[in-house]
């Protein structure tokens, strides 16, 4: 088996781990607005015991605190449920991100949505794709015309007025924006012109490592809040966006002014 074909069949495995609990589960609490059910565990468990069986040899981190980290050729980072809190709350706005990294850099990337059916599929060099057909950023190139989505970290209630200002300065320039829950499923939805940008603070590599390969191989960019690419897979999604590459420079602006940092 190859690990493009594990990818697929890990996605589609924890997919419907997660349809089958969906609406049965109870959750417990990390931390304030950072739930946990036993859904993500088996989701996870589920990839893990696939990835140990073909390719004991590889490295694997998970957002539910599971890793093997020993300098391997390759690297799986996982979400085995992003959206945690809509599917806790029965608000089927959920996914699995799964991406494989080879010498530090994504060659593989996958988020399955298992409410809609949709599979998201990308491999460095070969495009991207949703259930088989191939996807594309959008075309949109003014913040005038565009949809945009953003979420909220989970240090939310503490710096609520730092993140509405720049939800504001946004709301006020563009057509709308959106906020699903799932940063995975975001970069996804931007990676098939389902939207034109995506910000957010305080992401883990897990949330945006497969989001990250789905957009660059749709023709969109994915960087910092300062334009510039992370340097290595423990700096993803500190500063996340992610926009159909048109509406990248204005988006950068808009944040940096923000900041105090005009370009």
């Amino acid at each position: 088996m190859t690990r493009r074909a594990l990818l697929k069949s890990m996605l589609l495995r924890a997919g419907a781990v997660l349809r089958g609990h969906f609406g049965k589960v109870s959750y417990r609490q990390k931390r304030r607005a950072d739930l946990l059910t036993i859904a993500d565990l088996a989701s996870q468990k589920t990839i893990l015991d696939a990835i140990r069986r073909v390719f004991p040899h590889d490295d694997y981190i998970a957002e539910e605190n599971e890793a093997r980290l020993t300098g391997a050729e390759y690297l799986w980072i996982i979400d085995p449920l992003d959206g945690t809190t809509n599917y806790a709350h029965r608000y089927p706005a959920a996914c699995v991100s799964i991406a494989a990294l080879k010498h530090g850099e994504a060659f593989l990337g996958g988020v399955y949505d298992p409410f809609r059916g949709e599979l998201f599929l990308a491999r460095k060099g070969s495009g991207a794709a949703l259930n088989g057909q191939s996807i594309h950023v959008s075309k949109t190139r003014k913040i005038k015309d565009s949809l945009l989505i953003t979420g909220f970290a989970y240090d939310r209630a503490e710096r609520a007025d730092y993140y509405l200002a720049r939800f504001k300065s946004f709301m006020t320039k563009c057509h709308d924006i959106r906020r699903s829950g799932s940063a995975a499923l975001d970069l996804a939805w931007i990676a098939a012109g389902r939207a034109d940008g995506f910000w957010e603070f305080e992401l883990k590599p897990w949330d945006v490592a497969a989001g990250l390969l789905l957009i660059q191989e749709a023709g969109g960019s994915v960087t910092d809040f300062d334009g510039k690419p992370w340097k290595n897979w423990r700096e993803m999604g500190r500063r996340t966006l992610a926009t159909n590459k048109r509406v990248h420079r204005e988006m950068l602006s808009i944040l940096r002014v923000r900041s105090g940092r005009r370009s």
